[in-house]
């Protein structure tokens, strides 16, 4: 019998896009497991709590963090705050034979440490990666350098999520230029609920078999 099982990185193209609303779609969709391996502050409701809160299903497990740091800052400096260095080598995917959703930290070009990225930390996973997209003035800048950056590391990309108010010039100059694969959009979500997000879910589900 053919394996199934998938690995998706998901990132965005900055902070508060969506990503941890997208993780929660995907964990649900694809019954996954889901892990983050740097968590920096709210360590008291951190984003493996919210996912978790979000999901219904009973099969994903909800894997520790690598590095659970106190303060709501870059990963590296967040570290530096609590004494301790970021190394790649002890970052490594849980053991799980389910499909596992990872979610970043911020953008691909937050620092981990003093020379390394979470563009390092994707390349050293070896997965594909769901880049998370929303609006505002500056993101098809931020979203063209992002792709470019992948290109140019040469990591595979499975494709690009827009979450909130839809604005056709930007996604649409954003995927024709980059020739990248749209697989969903995510709206505002006023009531943002388990159930919610069970529903919205059904749209991913190719992404088990895709």
């Amino acid at each position: 019998m053919e394996n199934k099982q998938k690995t998706y990185f998901v990132s965005g193209i900055g902070t508060d896009v969506g990503k941890t609303v997208v993780s929660a779609l995907l964990v649900e969709a694809m019954q996954a497991d889901y892990w983050k391996p740097i968590q920096a502050g709210d360590l008291h409701h951190s984003d493996t709590d919210k996912v978790r809160a979000l999901v219904a299903n009973r099969n994903s497990q909800f894997h520790p963090n690598a590095y659970a740091l106190k303060t709501p800052a870059s990963p590296h400096y967040a570290a530096e705050l609590d004494g301790v260095d970021i190394e790649l080598a002890k970052i490594s995917k849980p053991n799980t034979e389910n499909s596992l959703i990872i979610e970043g930290a911020g953008g691909l070009m937050v620092p981990l440490n003093s020379n390394e990225l979470i563009l390092d930390l994707v390349e050293s996973l070896s997965v594909e990666v769901i880049l998370v997209m929303n609006n505002y003035l500056g993101s098809i800048n931020h979203s063209l350098l992002t792709l470019e950056v992948l290109k140019q590391r040469k990591i595979p990309l499975k494709g690009i999520i827009f979450c909130g108010e839809t604005y056709a010039p930007g996604e649409n100059y954003i995927l024709s230029y980059s020739g990248a694969r749209f697989l969903g959009r995510v709206p505002h979500l006023k009531d943002l609920s388990a159930e919610t997000i069970h529903k919205l879910a059904e749209q991913y589900k190719f992404l088990k078999d895709d």
